[in-house]
């Protein structure tokens, strides 16, 4: 078995606009997806808007530079996450199709466990 994260990417101006009957139904299907593929969670969470974030530079000098926001500016965000257990990638693509994600989509990557990194690609 194999681990992945599944990134959930949002426009967070289509959620600014969304009635509450669209968050309620969205936040249940959330619920629904997390029922039926308990098995497979390994964790997962809802992030706070992009606003919120601090992102982190090295500077050629050794340094950090540190700033507001997002490291781009993008019109679909990073908006929440799952890791799951899969057997394989086929596996993993049909349980993040059933991801709630109605103002964008999802992104399935393969976890690289730190046992395995070897500072490569």
């Amino acid at each position: 078995m194999a681990e992945y994260m599944v990134f959930i990417w949002d426009d967070e101006r289509s959620w600014e606009r969304a009635g509450p009957a669209t968050v309620a139904a969205t936040m249940a299907a959330h619920q629904e997806f997390i029922a039926r593929h308990a098995a497979a969670l390994r964790g997962g969470n809802r992030l706070h808007p992009s606003m919120a974030s601090t992102s982190l530079r090295h500077a050629g000098d050794g340094g950090v530079s540190i700033s507001d926001g997002a490291f781009a500016e993008t019109k679909e965000v990073i908006g929440g996450y799952y890791l799951i257990e899969a057997a394989d990638l086929d596996e993993a693509l049909r349980i993040a199709a059933g991801v709630p994600a109605p103002f964008g989509g999802v992104e399935v990557r393969p976890v690289l466990p730190a046992s395995q990194a070897t500072g490569t690609a």
